[in-house]
């Protein structure tokens, strides 16, 4: 059984890959939805506003925080190799650095990036808006369901 210092460290894994996962699927599932029936140059302003005030010590201290928590599970994992537990542990890690915080280094970020750079009013930004709306949800659907499955991975290896 897992225990001490490292239960800890799993449960501190469990909580924060599940509260990324329940803030993107906030985003996925009614966030975006309520900004992509907006008309484009509000949508575009709010977007812009949410990127920014996102960008705050409590969200990055959860985010950044629990990648680098996954982060320790697997070097901690590589070091003990524990009979019971690996394989979950291992996943949980993988699922949470690659399909949330790496694919929002390479998917969503570069999509805020190029959005943050449009006059909200502006013709290009009403070209860009939908294809944003439709292809940063698409990648933020990918990153709530790897962040769950992080949490449950990480809950089945305290199993």
């Amino acid at each position: 059984m897992i225990d001490g210092p490292y239960f800890v460290l799993i449960v501190l894994g469990v909580l924060g890959t599940g509260l990324v996962a329940g803030v993107f699927c906030g985003f996925s599932t009614f966030v975006m939805r309520g900004l992509g029936a907006l008309p484009s140059a509000q949508g575009v302003a709010a977007m812009n506003a949410i990127n920014v005030a996102a960008v705050t010590p409590a969200f990055m201290l959860v985010f950044a925080g629990s990648a680098v928590v996954c982060a320790m599970i697997a070097v901690v994992t590589f070091v003990l190799w524990p009979d019971e537990g690996k394989v979950e542990l291992l996943l949980g890690s993988a699922l949470f650095l690659f399909g949330s915080f790496g694919l929002t280094l390479v998917a969503n970020v570069p999509r805020n990036d190029t959005l943050a750079g449009m006059e909200p009013g502006s013709p290009e930004a009403a070209a860009y808006w939908p294809t944003y709306v439709r292809e940063w949800t698409m990648w933020n659907h990918v990153r709530t369901v790897a962040s769950a499955a992080a949490a449950v991975a990480y809950v089945l290896a305290l199993t």
